[in-house]
């Protein structure tokens, strides 16, 4: 009898421990990309670029992030990637500078680009990091992701996209937000979501139809 006790409490004591063992595995891994991405703590900001107040992003934006920088073409006070590590120290979550980071590493051929301080996923990282809640982030990311290869942490991004952009009144009716989700759905081979995307783009009066051509193209048009 008291080898059965034993045997039931040991048996209760490995079901507690493995997902605990689970949580402290999770844990060990965000504090691990934290040291590897860096502290979000910052000299200016940080602010997320939804709710900024006053001039809190158009400051940034005048002294690092115009033009010249988003279009690549050279930096305000350093590099175009020192410029665009300093806005997204300040302003994490900034659509543009992200998106512009991403490009700067596609002409560098290179994740850091020459003054960043930082890698492209990292910039990802720090983005979701301060904002998790930001649809339009994790749809750039997304695309990013399919743009890598990596398709399957692709699919999740664009999942957590499509509902927070549902659920944002600032983005649910955006054209170009489900046209950009249904693009990154046909890359990672999700058609039936791209099709969704397309016509929803289209609803809302969004005038491109490339993504409508390629599904036409792949035979994965309805009719």
């Amino acid at each position: 009898m008291k080898r059965t006790a034993n045997a039931r409490m040991a048996a209760m004591l490995a079901a507690l421990i493995v997902p605990l063992l689970g949580l402290v595995l999770l844990v060990h891994a965000g504090f691990a990309a934290a040291q590897a991405c860096g502290s979000l703590q910052n000299g200016y900001g940080p602010f997320d670029y939804r709710h900024a107040v006053g001039d809190q992003v158009s400051i940034v934006e005048k002294y690092h992030f115009d033009t010249d920088v988003e279009q690549l073409r050279h930096g305000l006070t350093s590099y175009v990637g020192g410029d665009l590590s300093y806005t997204l120290r300040a302003v994490p979550n900034h659509p543009r500078a992200l998106w512009a980071m991403v490009r700067l590493s596609r002409k560098e051929h290179t994740e850091k680009p020459q003054g960043s301080e930082y890698t492209v996923a990292c910039w990802f990282d720090r983005a979701t990091r301060f904002a998790p809640d930001d649809g339009e982030v994790r749809l750039l990311y997304g695309l990013w992701l399919t743009s890598i290869g990596k398709k399957s942490e692709a699919a999740q991004q664009l999942d957590m996209a499509r509902k927070l952009i549902g659920s944002s009144d600032r983005l649910k009716n955006d054209g170009n937000m489900a046209y950009n989700l249904g693009l990154g759905f046909f890359d990672v081979g999700r058609y039936d979501d791209a099709v969704a995307m397309a016509k929803r783009a289209h609803e809302l009066g969004f005038p491109m139809n490339g993504l409508e051509n390629k599904l036409r193209r792949a035979n994965k048009w309805p009719g």
